[in-house]
């Protein structure tokens, strides 16, 4: 992480909204041989006495369940848009480009949960990814003939979150002048670039405040 202090977010609301937005998560850590492990799962966010608590499941018998079972220290990366940003936007000719990005890393401590929290963290994923209690996909819609043979093979898991680096690096470092030029050079672009230029452009006010008094 590019982890300087003009790029790193401090508002909490935020933050919990940008994780709330991109729930799908790189959860990494050792194996038991030490090698790396990952995998990418959904997760549920809650906030537990201004504690950040990750909820998810992955499957048994995998390089990563073994490993997290092992090794429970644990990040969780959420990412979010991200784009080239060419040095000749810049008002400075002596710039080198750059990658402007949004994430969010979280450390913490992973644990395996019991048969009906696994339940639990089911039946709340399902309704927050179906997002419609008449879909016919959610978990109590599934047939107990299904959910016996599905249950075994999988494990929820809670990560307890202790340390937050949110990056949020949007050309926070540059001059006015340059800023509003990276702005509109990726707006022009469209699709993720033209997303990091509509965030930087409300986040104008809070880089350059003194412009809006």
């Amino acid at each position: 992480m590019y982890k300087l202090p003009y790029f790193t977010e401090d508002d909490r609301n935020k933050i919990m909204a940008f994780l709330r937005a991109r729930p799908f998560a790189l959860i990494t850590g050792n194996g038991v041989d030490g090698k790396p492990v990952a995998t990418q799962v959904p997760v549920l966010i809650d906030e537990e006495d201004d504690h950040l608590i990750l909820t998810g499941h992955v499957m048994r018998s995998t390089d990563h369940w073994h490993g997290f079972t092992k090794n429970p220290d644990v990040l969780a990366v959420f990412s979010g848009p991200n784009c080239p940003v060419s040095a000749s936007w810049y008002t400075n000719p002596e710039s080198g480009g750059t990658w402007n990005y949004m994430a969010v890393h979280a450390r913490g401590t992973l644990r395996m949960l019991d048969q009906a929290s696994l339940v639990n963290v089911l039946t709340r994923l399902t309704a927050q990814v179906e997002n419609d209690p008449n879909s016919g996909a959610n978990y109590e819609d599934l047939s107990d003939s299904y959910t016996s043979k599905m249950l075994p093979a999988i494990q929820a898991f809670e990560i307890r979150v202790t340390h937050l680096d949110p990056i949020f690096k949007l050309s926070q470092n540059r001059d006015e002048a340059g800023y509003d030029s990276v702005i509109r050079k990726l707006s022009d672009r469209g699709g993720s670039s033209a997303e990091i230029a509509e965030i930087m452009a409300k986040r104008r006010c809070k880089v350059f405040p003194s412009a809006n008094s």
